[in-house]
């Protein structure tokens, strides 16, 4: 009898031991071991805002090698009822303890880059591809009217606190949020030595900005950009009109509200247009940017090349330059080449 009882405590012992063992390798194995089943490095997973359990699942289950194991553990950490919206990076070979701690506080900033875009409306869609809010949050808040008179600026120059570059942003960052980021970056742009340069021009922050628009829609090339803006500043320390090309397009798009119409030539009635944004029509540079300037057309302006000149119309024998004249004489034997050679084109508008 005490031999059978024995042996009935050694096996529930035994078979104690085998349950804790296999509970052991079951814990090790579901916290411990690797659980993604990708092939790169790391893996992106974006969990937008107001998300479920079942919907960061939705997101996870293709990386994962055991999706049941990572929810008991996950459970088990209580992240159900933590969940944050964000961009999270999962690197390869992670274990599901890793990958929870990841997706709970790992929120990852992107690089989001823009160009130049001619208005709020664009750069709102643009941004829309690259971040979680939609474009009319974005646009929304890039109008608002108090923050762009906190901020110093109005409707008309609020384009030119995007400056076209490669910035750091949460992904689930707001539209608010995404507006004072760039209006940090801009003053971060604007340091002492760029604003002592406006200051020595006689040019305010917005008039260098809406300058270098023009000159940013003048020339694509980089190295020709100090000399246009040398040529306009000549222009305006003289008191003559811009008599700027692309400011006449702008105002043809802005009166008509289409800025998807194509415009490859400029007639002489398009000059007629009474648009502030006309500089055939008004002297000194637009109320506002025609399109976000490139740090490189901003910098073209505040350090702009010293010379003569006063014309310049497009070189027929360097594509993408430009023919610089310092009389109208000059520039109108310039400009017949020129008229030539588009009317050989059949460009007609």
């Amino acid at each position: 009898m005490k031999k059978n009882l024995k042996r009935v405590v050694w096996a529930v012992v035994f078979l104690g031991l085998i349950f804790m063992a296999a509970f052991a390798y079951f814990v090790y194995s579901s916290v411990f071991t690797s659980n993604t089943a990708f092939n790169n490095e790391e893996a992106h997973v974006y969990i937008p805002t107001g998300s479920k359990f079942s919907d960061v699942m939705e997101e996870l289950r293709p990386l994962l090698k055991n999706d049941i194991s990572f929810e008991a553990v996950a459970n088990r950490k209580q992240y159900p009822a933590n969940i944050k919206p964000g961009h999270y990076i999962i690197k390869k070979g992670m274990n599901n303890n890793d990958i929870v701690n990841a997706i709970r506080s790992g929120n990852t900033p992107i690089s989001i880059k823009f160009n130049n875009q001619e208005r709020l409306e664009n750069l709102a869609g643009h941004l829309a591809r690259q971040l979680e809010g939609d474009s009319l949050d974005l646009l929304n808040a890039m109008r608002d009217e108090a923050f762009l008179q906190s901020s110093g600026f109005t409707s008309e120059t609020a384009i030119g606190m995007y400056i076209p570059n490669t910035y750091e942003i949460y992904w689930n960052t707001s539209g608010e949020g995404f507006a004072r980021k760039m209006l940090e970056e801009y003053n971060r742009f604007w340091n002492a030595d760029r604003n002592a340069k406006a200051k020595a021009l006689g040019l305010s922050r917005d008039e260098v900005m809406s300058l270098a628009a023009i000159v940013q829609k003048e020339t694509a090339k980089v190295e020709e950009r100090p000399r246009v803006a040398g040529l306009y500043m000549n222009r305006i320390n003289k008191g003559m009109m811009l008599q700027a090309d692309p400011t006449v397009i702008y105002a043809k798009k802005h009166s008509e509200g289409d800025f998807d119409q194509v415009i490859k030539r400029v007639l002489y009635k398009d000059l007629e247009n009474t648009s502030p944004y006309n500089t055939y029509q008004h002297t000194g540079v637009p109320p506002g940017p025609i399109t976000m300037p490139d740090i490189s057309s901003i910098d073209a302006v505040l350090n702009h090349e010293k010379h003569d000149y006063l014309y310049m119309v497009a070189n027929v024998q360097e594509f993408g330059y430009h023919k610089f004249a310092k009389s109208l004489a000059q520039h109108n034997r310039n400009r017949q080449e020129y008229v030539r050679w588009i009317n050989n084109q059949g460009v007609n508008r």
